[in-house]
């Protein structure tokens, strides 16, 4: 249908009020759903503006609404190993708002960090989203900064800033949970540096677990590297010490590799002998694993879309400070099935 007026070219909101019968103005309120119209009005500029295929000018919108409709998403994690599955799923927040992301990889380099911030405020984003590989607490982004800030997995030092974080001592209780309803009664945790916070908050888990069933850990925690050739050498020194363990949960999927190495390599069989247990659900690992790796998920593109519709909610109703968590979850594969004659 040709609009009176309009010969070629990409429709207007004038031909969209034409067409509908009404104002700029009216038409303009109806399509940014402001202002308190009828709703046979509304419903009219909308089926006219979806019959002449209407595109609203962002430009226009952003003057209107003070917004440019985008934000910055920053990561510190250069392979992406972490920050990946998060920044996806902040996009998966973002786009439900149509609103766009700028992408910046900082290679966890401070300064290059700071180059970030500079270009992304000065593009006018409307927020930031800071998604680390770090489960430690990291400096804030930016004193004062001028738009809402989202701390996503690495959590920011600041209380007064709004963090999402994963469970990781939940993660923990539900591997240990899941190996003592396998009939697993011998369980030993092998895990990343000593004081790393996530090796700090799995541990937690374990004990806990542990203690909740009335079972006592097989020996204290074997703190090491992220690292399968650590694996290996825990497994070798775990079965050496304690020949009747019957589950090992470890820190990571890398760990967990190498103790099924190692385990193997000392004539105990994955899982008729010993039950395993990782974490992080890495499918190049964990699906690979022989057997294939049961694994606590970190549940990070949830992290990314809690993220995601908290800055949304900063950006349109200020800023809630606090740490927020997102719970962990458990894939079961063959590592952890119950030995022969458990239930």
């Amino acid at each position: 249908m040709l609009v009176p007026g309009k010969t070629s070219g990409r429709a207007g909101i004038a031909d969209v009020a034409r067409l509908a019968g009404v104002s700029i103005g009216t038409a303009s309120k109806a399509l940014n759903d402001r202002g308190q119209l009828r709703e046979e009005t509304r419903a009219r500029v909308q089926a006219a503006a979806e019959q002449l295929g209407f595109i609203p000018s962002s430009v226009a919108t952003s003057l209107l609404t003070g917004r440019t409709f985008t934000v910055g998403l920053i990561m510190t994690d250069h392979h992406g190993r972490f920050s990946l599955p998060v920044l996806h799923g902040a996009e998966d927040a973002l786009g439900w708002a149509e609103t766009l992301a700028f992408v910046c990889d900082t290679r966890d380099d401070p300064i290059r960090e700071q180059h970030y911030v500079r270009s992304l405020l000065g593009r006018r984003v409307d927020g930031i989203i800071v998604a680390g590989r770090r489960a430690e607490a990291r400096p804030p982004l930016i004193t004062r900064a001028p738009v809402p800030v989202v701390y996503a997995f690495a959590r920011s030092a600041d209380e007064g800033d709004c963090s999402v974080v994963t469970d990781e001592e939940g993660g923990a209780v539900l591997a240990i949970e899941h190996l003592v309803r396998t009939g697993r009664r011998r369980i030993a945790h092998v895990t990343g540096p000593h004081g790393h916070a996530s090796a700090i908050a799995r541990v937690a888990g374990v004990s806990r677990a542990l203690r909740a069933a009335g079972l006592e850990p097989v020996g204290d925690p074997w703190y090491g590297g992220w690292s399968e050739v650590w694996g290996r050498f825990a497994a070798a020194a775990l079965t050496r010490e304690h020949p009747d363990v019957d589950a090992v949960f470890c820190g990571s999927d890398t760990i967990a590799r190498g103790v099924a190495d190692g385990l193997r390599e000392s004539g105990r069989r994955v899982p008729e002998d010993v039950a395993l247990v990782g974490v992080d659900n890495w499918a190049p690992i964990a699906e690979e694993c022989r057997p294939p790796l049961t694994s606590v998920d970190l549940n990070l593109r949830e992290v990314g879309r809690q993220a995601g519709r908290l800055l949304l909610q900063a950006i349109e109703n200020g800023h809630t400070p606090g740490v927020h968590s997102v719970d962990c979850q458990l894939v079961v594969r063959s590592s952890s099935a119950p030995a022969s004659g458990r239930t």
